[in-house]
Parts: C-alpha cells; sequence; structure tokens
C-alpha cells in the first residue's frame, strides 16, 4: 500500500476543497487535495458554475447585518451559529479570493450590484464552461497551490477516514495502481454532495430520480456523507435540493441546460401537471418549481402554458435569463395554437380543465385575488401576467437538480459535529454537503459558492491555527 503523509488531506478539488487548501498552504502547511477526475480540467460543479457569488441573492458585500436576517428569515431552522459565520465571513472570503488573483466583476440585478467570477458565462444555449470564471479561477488556485508546496492528487477516490480514538487522522483511498493511505493532521471533506447518486436522491429528494435532469457535475456522489458518518458524525436536513426548470428535452440534449431554463417564465405564467391543473405556486421561483415538479408521479409531465406577448417580451426576451431564442437556438421547440383547446390537443392535455384554469388564473390576476387561487399564488419579484394574447405556446418540462441540500452537521469554523454536538477532532466540512444552512418547507439557497468560498475559507484558517 502506498502512503502519503501530509498536514491536511482536502476531499475534493472544487472550490470549498481548493479554498480550504489554499489557505492552509499559505500558512506553511504540507497539504493534499484529493480528487477523482484524472483530466486537468477535471469536471466538476465548480468548474461549470455561472459564477454568482451572492447570500440568498443579496450582494455579498452587503452588512453583516442584512445578511444574517435575510438568511434567518427564509429559513427559520438555520443553524444560527452558521448564519453568523455565513454572514461575518463572506466579504473576508471575498478578499481573499481576490489575493489569490481570483478575479470578480460586478453586475447590476434588482437586488443590487453582485459579484460574479470574471470571465462571466454567456448564458447562451448549452455548458460554456471552458475559459470563463469558474475554470480559470480553479486553475489559479492550482497554481497558487502547487506554488506553496501542495499539490492535487487526481485520480483518487476517497473510500473511508481513519479514525483513532475519536479522532480523524487520514484518508484510505484507492487509485488505478491500487490503494493509497493518506495520513494528515486534518481533513477536509469537501466533495460536491449526493446528487450525481441516483440512490441517495430516490431515497432523500424525489421518488424518480432516472426522470429527473442532473444539472452538474457526475463526482457528487455522497461519498464524504457517507464516509462521515461511518465516523459518528451527525447528518441531516435532506429532502429539498437547489436546481431550475428546464424543456424535457433536456434530458438527451445537453445544449438546453443549464441555459435556458423556465424559472423566469413560469413566474409570469403557469405550469400543469397532465390533468390540465395547476399543482404548485409558482411565485416562489425555480428552486421551488423544480422541487414540485420533481415531487409529481411522472417528474416528466409538468408543462408550462404561456402567451406570446410572454414570449417576444417580457420574460421571453428579459436578460440574463429569457429563453427567446437561446430555446429554438438549442434545438428545443414548443407547442404553438390560435386558442387553447387546440393547445390542449397537441399538448396532449384535457382541453376543458386546461381551458377551466386558464379562465380562473386570468380572473385571480386582474382582480389582484391570486391568493383565491389553489393553490395560491405568491408574487415575489415579478407580477403574473394573463394569459391572453395568441398564440398560446405550451413546453413540457423537466425537473433539474443541481446540489442536494442537507448534508453533515459542524460548527462555525467548519468542523464535523456528533449528534450530541461534540466536535470530531481533526474533521472538516466545507461546501454543498453541510446542513444548517438550506432546506426548509421552501428550499432556501444559500448560493454555492457562497457556501464553498466562506466554508473553505474557515477551515482553512482553523486548520492552520490548531494544527
Amino acid at each position: 500500500m502506498n502512503i502519503l503523509k501530509v498536514d491536511v488531506a482536502s476531499i475534493g478539488a472544487g472550490f470549498a476543497g481548493m479554498v480550504s487548501a489554499c489557505r492552509a498552504a499559505k500558512s506553511g502547511k504540507k497539504v493534499a487535495v484529493l480528487e477523482k477526475g484524472t483530466e486537468d480540467l477535471y469536471a466538476c460543479s465548480s468548474r461549470w458554475t455561472t459564477g454568482v457569488f451572492s447570500t440568498l441573492g443579496n450582494p455579498t458585500l452587503s452588512p453583516v447585518e442584512h445578511l444574517e436576517q435575510v438568511i434567518s428569515k427564509a429559513n427559520g431552522a438555520a443553524k444560527p451559529e452558521l448564519v453568523r459565520a455565513i454572514a461575518e465571513n463572506a466579504r473576508r472570503a471575498h478578499e481573499f479570493l481576490k489575493e489569490e488573483g481570483v478575479r470578480f466583476i460586478n453586475y447590476p440585478t434588482a437586488t443590487g450590484q453582485q459579484l460574479m467570477l470574471a470571465p462571466p458565462r454567456s448564458r447562451g444555449e448549452g455548458l460554456d464552461w471552458e475559459g470563463h470564471g469558474g475554470d480559470v479561477s480553479l486553475r489559479r488556485l492550482e497554481k497558487n497551490l502547487n506554488e506553496r508546496g501542495g499539490q492535487i492528487v487526481r485520480g483518487t477516490r476517497a473510500e473511508s477516514l481513519i479514525m483513532e480514538n475519536g479522532v480523524c487522522i487520514g484518508v484510505n483511498a484507492m487509485q488505478a495502481g491500487g490503494p493509497l493511505r493518506v495520513e494528515a493532521k486534518a481533513v477536509v471533506i469537501a466533495d460536491g454532495g449526493y446528487q450525481a447518486n441516483a440512490e441517495m436522491v430516490k431515497q432523500l429528494l424525489a421518488p424518480r430520480p432516472d426522470r429527473i435532469l442532473l444539472r452538474a457535475a457526475p463526482g457528487g456522489q455522497g461519498d464524504g456523507i457517507r464516509m462521515a458518518q461511518a465516523a459518528g458524525a451527525d447528518v441531516g436536513g435532506f429532502g429539498k435540493f437547489y436546481g431550475h426548470v428546464h424543456h424535457r428535452d433536456a434530458m438527451k440534449n445537453n445544449r438546453l441546460w443549464p441555459y435556458p431554463h423556465f424559472d423566469a417564465m413560469a413566474e409570469f405564467s403557469m405550469i400543469v401537471g397532465p390533468d390540465g391543473r395547476r399543482f404548485m405556486d409558482e411565485g416562489w421561483g425555480g428552486v421551488c418549481q423544480a422541487n414540485a415538479i420533481a415531487q409529481l408521479e411522472d417528474p416528466l409531465s409538468a408543462i408550462i402554458i404561456f402567451d406570446n406577448a410572454m414570449w417576444e417580451g417580457e420574460p421571453g426576451k428579459a436578460r440574463p435569463t429569457g429563453v427567446n431564442p437561446y430555446l429554438i437556438n438549442g434545438g428545443g421547440w414548443m407547442h404553438s395554437a390560435p386558442d387553447l383547446a387546440s393547445l390542449a390537443e397537441k399538448a396532449g392535455l384535457p382541453a376543458a380543465a386546461l381551458q377551466e384554469t386558464v379562465r380562473g388564473y386570468n380572473e385571480a390576476v386582474k382582480s389582484g385575488r391570486l391568493g383565491d387561487l389553489s393553490p395560491a399564488r405568491s408574487v415575489k419579484e415579478h407580477k403574473p401576467m394573463p394569459i391572453a394574447v395568441a398564440p398560446f405556446h405550451a413546453v413540457p418540462l423537466c425537473a433539474g437538480l443541481t446540489l442536494g441540500m442537507g448534508g453533515i452537521a459542524i460548527n462555525a469554523h467548519a468542523q464535523a459535529l456528533r449528534a450530541d454536538g461534540s466536535i470530531i477532532p481533526g474533521l472538516y466540512v466545507a461546501g454543498t454537503p453541510v446542513q444548517g444552512l438550506e432546506g426548509g418547507p421552501r428550499a432556501t439557497y444559500l448560493g454555492g459558492l457562497c457556501k464553498a468560498f466562506t466554508l473553505g475559507l474557515l477551515a482553512g484558517e482553523h486548520i492552520a491555527l490548531s494544527i
């Protein structure tokens, strides 16, 4: 058996693992990052990211009290200690990354100027990651790590934690040449979560993972959660996921994800099931829309209904999330008809039910009595529009799964915790596989980069001071 001795072993070379590794290496620690991918530009969701660094949609450089308030309000079950840690340290994470040579741009949104990794992606059809923010930033962090004597050990899959008297002292891993024992004073689990593991998705998120689009890299197999649980860590907070709503053909056409998606279009219009009736509150946005679709008996049976005013104006052509013309450019299609009865026939929906649903919806929009709909319709950023201007359109949908919420319990230093709240010495967790910040009934999503950057920094700092 090969043996590698280091101060710090990070599991996963996405942003959480690389930020923690670079911070520890900056303090003189000997660091190895274990990465399953074998390619120089290994696939991971951090490399594929759009690159928005926000906190629940709010600018990351907002005052601490504001960030703490919006996180707590959105998810009442969030752990106060972690909410405070994110709110207090997100700005410092941004400063650390800038010091590391990671570049950001500002771009305007309805909630203010947001940070985005540079150079930005186009948000057109398909996944255009190479040479853009996530890819360029990971290359820069690897360069820094190498210059400080650290390394990414590619083609290495962590299999179990090495525990001694309740203390984590390393990782057992597998490589093409056989087993590898990594002895370390601290281990950081940052392996990207569990959303690519169909068995875990079925158990923890949705009954039909085979009919849900995985819009993330395939490496998130839940290894870190499994290993931490076996080592005595508390795990939980499951049941919801972060994702978006896509054309059904995205299941087989890679030019239809991660963009365009139909989140904004649905906030203006409505989504129906195979019975022609609404089954969700579309106003809560794309994450909730995707979760609702995933819970259907057939997650590929949902259809979005909208009119030509929406297609040709806002939201269809609104940037950055408009679907027109990217849907057609990417090989997508839609049913179109001069009246709702004809549209229902084309889309395979019962005409009477669809007409009744649209009529009730339009009356509620006109009267402002959206709460009288069943299910009730809320208004967040966008007020619904009537479906009234022919031709009318219908698009079959699928739920796109980016990351599963829930994971391993941690404290404000990103140290793994047991169910009784005690610390597992030597074990840290950063990024996606963490509980205590996201989830709840409305699938509160903090922001993947916020968790990765901030928790990665906190883990690296605590390791630098304690070993």
